[in-house]
């Protein structure tokens, strides 16, 4: 019903229009030949409405067999002026035909004298009209072509940055699970307790994780639950020197963002802040909902005096890149180091509704 409505309207237009040119073409041969409106409406706006109706399917056909871009433009100038003075011709040999047939029924509003400069008139206007279809034929061809080709490119633009959120996204779990065995393996001969608890609570974030590996995006809220889960995995090994303090707001729980887009930052502020400091450290992390916007903080302390560590920066630029992929410019993440604590901010635009499927 959605295609064949346009269809059907458009259809309409050109009927219109076709009625339209059918009486302006009328009244003029009515000034021209001094005969009355009636006898021209009668004998030029059927044939105008036929004339209209097979050039429109020759314009139609004639342009697709020769498109601007598939043929020699001295091959299109000559089929299209040839085609057009044939038309010419026909809309002037039936116009003389219809006018010699209601001649014969000598009816006193059917037929008027026709003249050649009259035929020769309609044969040049019939020329006109036929390259007049053919430019407005080639017009929604080239119109239709570029909106395809663009329909395309942007549909090939959106299979690269899904192509690239998935890359970018499966360089998360390797690099977490690799940092979680090795702390396995460190606690295996210290406290082998912890680390059999550790191996089951890494066994249950992961069967998390893949259990919403399907979505392109998650709520805050089940992003919540990983990083619990996380942090939980974190606190066997470290214990109580690893505190943890958050500030959510209710309202942006239904919020959505990309799998996984918080737990490396939190995995970072472990790894290059807790773990660096001797008495252990706290970690606040704060999202909260503005208008429009998701704003998402992650604060942790530092050492005073504790040199940069420089790692792989998989945890910040895999963050950036997926946000740059996802929302464009409408997101951002920056980050400071001071002397005894590090920040990143990501802003983000505050979108809600079902989780979306990939």
């Amino acid at each position: 019903m959605s295609v064949s409505l346009p269809k059907r309207r458009g259809a309409v237009v050109m009927l219109l229009v076709c009625l339209a040119l059918g009486l302006v073409f009328s009244l003029a041969l009515a000034i021209m030949t001094q005969v009355p409106l009636l006898n021209a409406v009668l004998l030029v706006l059927p044939a105008t409405l036929v004339y209209a109706i097979g050039t429109g399917f020759s314009a139609y056909y004639l342009c697709r067999a020769y498109p601007l871009h598939g043929r020699h433009p001295l091959a299109i100038i000559g089929v299209m002026t040839a085609a057009a003075l044939f038309a010419g011709l026909l809309w002037a040999t039936f116009l003389q035909f219809s006018n010699s047939v209601s001649l014969l029924f000598d009816l006193p509003c059917l037929g008027l004298p026709l003249s050649q400069t009259v035929l020769a008139a309609f044969f040049c206007l019939g020329v006109l009209l036929y390259c007049l279809a053919v430019a407005v034929h080639y017009l929604l061809h080239e119109f239709v072509r570029a909106r395809t080709a663009e329909q395309r490119e942007l549909q090939a633009q959106l299979m690269a940055q899904q192509a690239q959120l998935r890359m970018l996204r499966t360089q998360i779990d390797p690099h977490f699970l690799f940092n979680s065995l090795n702390s396995i393996s460190a606690l295996t001969t210290v406290n082998p307790a912890g680390a059999r608890e550790m191996t089951v609570q890494l066994a249950s974030f992961f069967r998390l994780s893949l259990g919403l590996d399907a979505h392109r995006h998650i709520t805050v809220g089940q992003e919540l639950q990983l990083i619990r889960h996380f942090l939980a995995i974190e606190q066997v090994r470290f214990g109580e020197r690893l505190q943890v303090e958050e500030d959510i707001d209710a309202a942006a729980l239904d919020c959505l963002l990309p799998p996984m887009l918080i737990q490396p930052l939190v995995e970072n502020a472990v790894k290059h802040g807790v773990c660096g400091m001797l008495d252990g450290g706290c970690i606040t992390l704060r999202i909260q909902r503005a208008g429009s916007l998701l704003q998402i903080t992650l604060h942790n302390l530092l050492e005073i005096g504790q040199p940069a560590q420089r790692g792989n920066g998989m945890g910040l630029d895999n963050v950036r890149q997926r946000l740059a992929s996802a929302y464009g410019h409408e997101a951002s993440v920056h980050w400071q180091r001071e002397t005894d604590h590090f920040e990143v901010s990501i802003s983000m635009p505050a979108q809600t509704g079902q989780t979306e499927q990939r």
